[in-house]
């Protein structure tokens, strides 16, 4: 195999390891599949897609899917470490409803806002860690 079908080998298994985390996450968070599909910016009914990154295949080559998988891990983060003694608060936080969003939940806001909401929600959680 040469260089260049090794690393394309090598960010496909990647990729397909950002889905799977990216998957459990979401579970964590028991969020709907139209849900799920939303904030990873795929049509609700792509339903395979969503089994598809379950099971480890990559998730698209495209800059915003990648991205988005991008905040929500780093969403993920700054709950743990806003909330390091409670992983319950941290992963029911996506779906509480919040003052600084017009009391909408987090989904909600990216749900509405698309890719612009899950910047609002990750902009917000960087700057209650001082970021």
């Amino acid at each position: 195999m040469g260089a260049v079908a090794e690393r394309e080998v090598m960010a496909s298994e990647d990729r397909g390891a950002l889905a799977k985390m990216v998957m459990v996450l979401l579970g964590h968070w028991k969020l709907s599949t139209e849900d799920q599909a939303a904030l990873l910016g795929i049509a609700a009914s792509n339903r395979a897609a969503l089994s598809n990154y379950r099971s480890g295949k990559p998730i698209g080559t495209g800059r915003d899917q990648y991205e988005r998988v991008g905040h929500l891990l780093g969403i993920h983060k700054n709950l743990r470490l806003l909330f390091p003694q409670n992983r319950e608060l941290a992963y029911r936080w996506m779906t509480t409803r919040n003052k600084a969003f017009d009391n909408l939940t987090p989904v909600d806001v990216i749900k509405e806002w698309g890719f612009a909401g899950l910047l609002m929600v990750r902009g917000y959680l960087d700057r209650a860690r001082g970021l």
